[in-house]
């Protein structure tokens, strides 16, 4: 009975479960512009709870943004390596890092790596803030989702493509 499925159906109202075959995609274009050498691929929106869950690549060195975590964040280290100028730890390939709440940092990708990627979970908001905590922005699953339709319209697999990630 072991190997037997369960019998049972499942709860009225589940939500259909995500299965990414290939999470670094082939295709250029499921990848998302953020910013000039940043992107993102969706693999996780859950507009019901408040989060996502991303692959971020980086191919430039330097620093990519100093931002505030209301809520907790996982990441984990695919490629390349990143640190936080507020730390004093590396987060390397295979690397896995929590973020409590209450957060702020300074990402950045040294000079010597060509291209970092890191699967993120962020749950609430990233709000982007200047050196003295003031907000000059901020990233949750409803502005991450708004930038996923508008690039795939726009690069032709269609606004719909992201409902796959929808939750």
């Amino acid at each position: 009975m072991s190997r037997m499925p369960y019998q049972l159906p499942f709860p009225q109202g589940v939500a259909n479960e995500i299965v990414v075959d290939v999470v670094i995609p082939q295709d250029e274009r499921v990848w998302v512009p953020q910013m000039e050498n940043v992107w993102f691929r969706p693999l996780c929106l859950n507009t019901v709870q408040g989060y996502w869950v991303n692959l971020l690549r980086v191919r430039k060195s330097g620093v990519l943004s100093r931002h505030r975590h209301p809520a907790p964040v996982h990441g984990v280290v695919l490629r390349g390596s990143w640190h936080y100028l507020e730390h004093d730890w590396k987060a390397r390939e295979g690397s896995y890092v929590f973020e409590p709440p209450g957060e702020t940092h300074t990402l950045v990708v040294p000079e010597d790596v060509p291209e970092m990627i890191t699967l993120f979970h962020i749950t609430g908001a990233m709000i982007y803030v200047d050196p003295f905590g003031r907000q000059t922005g901020y990233e949750d699953v409803f502005t991450k989702l708004e930038m996923c339709r508008a690039h795939y319209a726009a690069c032709g697999l269609g606004a719909a493509y992201v409902d796959q990630f929808v939750r």
